[in-house]
């Protein structure tokens, strides 16, 4: 009997496939050596999560007592599958008055927990096993959903010198095979956007593509992450399919909610607009899982999106914030740059994130030790300069890429001068 037990517990248990096989997050091994090193007593400037310090970035006040009303009021039941209908008509009405989208809130627009409930459910419903889904890299979290999908990867690599957005001329290739294309702009690594003509030369290929394919085959669909829409900075401007040609309404299905533009990251209020039958295959995967937002945040929120006068200001004083951090990175890191040091940096546009390059590889450390890959930069930039930042890779890009994120959204403005000065100080000992 004795044998037994302990053959039972050591056995290895077996699991599906797709458990066994399903990659950890890059970014949460990185987080969870740095929070050892936290706990250690080191400081540690981390700039890898894509979030926000509420302390620092806190939620409007508004929607915050809100929430506390509508839980005061008992909303605490099950909500719609697809989100009460007040939200649904406040996001129709935040969407057109502020997008210029047309979206009906009876049937063409869906409420989940969040953005990521979304693109799960967006997946399930337009992707079979064994289908192309085309994405660029760097780029958030595709390839993990086309493995929870069984689908198949076509993974571009998107190039600096065009803001790391992918083209038309890299999709070309792949269209004839194509059902999914999954795109964000802006850009979760990068904080870059498509511009008119970028977006536009894209979704003149899947027109093209889907008439050829005509009535009786599936069509190419696109995914378009905006959830970052809100927050655009300077002369920048925000495009969307749908605006650009009413033709890709049929084939276009957004994600967007409130986490970024109302760092709301854990209120967990996302929405998506699509054709309706969309909608309502999503609906069911949505509640299947039970991935709806909880009601209370959505009865608040609806009230909240109605007080334009509330979303205006709070959306004012949240802008500026980032801006004047994200600002304050890239002038820190343009100044390095000039100083003759092997950093690149790519000029914000937009979300709450900074794109820069070490391009220290063959560099010695004042030990002797060669800086050979992307792993041995990070792991210096972490050590000696106590900064955290992701790498490229950890989105899908090459091991190769020396590229890395930056967010600010736990950023201390006044810190910064100290980020930079850290820097500075260990890429001095560094000799070529």
């Amino acid at each position: 009997m004795k044998s037994t037990l302990t053959e039972t517990k050591t056995r290895e248990l077996q699991v599906s496939d797709m458990a066994e096989n399903l990659i950890g997050s890059e970014i949460l091994k990185l987080a969870g050596e740095i929070n050892e090193k936290i706990r250690n007593g080191e400081k540690i400037h981390n700039f890898t999560v894509g979030d926000f310090n509420p302390s620092i970035f806190p939620l409007p006040d508004v929607l915050k007592k809100e929430i506390i009303a509508a839980y005061n009021d008992n909303q605490s039941n099950y909500p719609p599958a697809d989100g009460i209908l007040a939200l649904r008509q406040a996001v129709s009405k935040f969407l057109n008055e502020r997008l210029g989208l047309d979206y009906s809130p009876q049937n063409e627009i869906l409420i989940a927990g969040g953005a990521r409930p979304i693109i799960y459910a967006a997946y399930r419903a337009l992707v079979n096993p064994g289908d192309y889904v085309l994405y660029p890299a760097p780029s958030w979290n595709n390839n993990h959903y086309i493995h929870l999908t069984a689908a198949k990867h076509i993974m571009v690599e998107a190039l600096p010198q065009n803001n790391f957005m992918p083209t038309a001329d890299d999709i070309l290739p792949h269209i004839g095979k194509l059902s999914l294309i999954s795109l964000c702009s802006p850009q979760n690594p990068t904080g870059t956007v498509f511009t008119k003509e970028g977006l536009s030369a894209i979704c003149k290929l899947i027109i093209q593509e889907n008439k050829r394919r005509g009535d009786k085959k599936k069509p190419v669909y696109l995914l378009y992450d905006q959830v970052y829409n809100q927050l655009i900075f300077g002369d920048v401007e925000h495009f969307n399919p749908v605006t650009l040609f009413p033709e890709m309404r049929d084939y276009t299905v957004f994600v967007d909610g409130i986490s970024k533009s109302l760092a709301a990251t854990g209120v967990r209020v996302g929405w998506s607009m699509g054709n309706k039958k969309v909608m309502d295959k999503m609906k069911s995967i949505i509640g299947h899982v039970g991935a709806w937002a909880p009601k209370a945040e959505q009865v608040a929120t609806a009230k909240f999106l109605d007080n334009k006068a509330a979303v205006d200001a709070y959306m004012e004083t949240f802008k500026g914030k980032i801006w004047q951090r994200l600002d304050a990175f890239y002038k820190g890191f343009t100044e390095l740059k000039k100083e003759g040091f092997k950093i690149n940096v790519i000029e914000p546009q937009g979300a709450i994130y900074l794109t820069v390059q070490f391009d220290l590889k063959g560099m010695k450390t004042a030990e002797g030790t060669v800086l050979n890959n992307t792993e041995s930069i990070t792991q210096y930039i972490l050590n000696e300069a106590k900064v955290a930042i992701v790498p490229f890779y950890a989105f899908g890009a090459s091991h190769e890429s020396t590229w890395y994120r930056l967010s600010v959204g736990t950023a201390d403005v006044n810190d910064i001068p100290n980020v930079i000065a850290s820097l500075r100080g260990a890429l001095q000992k560094l000799k070529a």
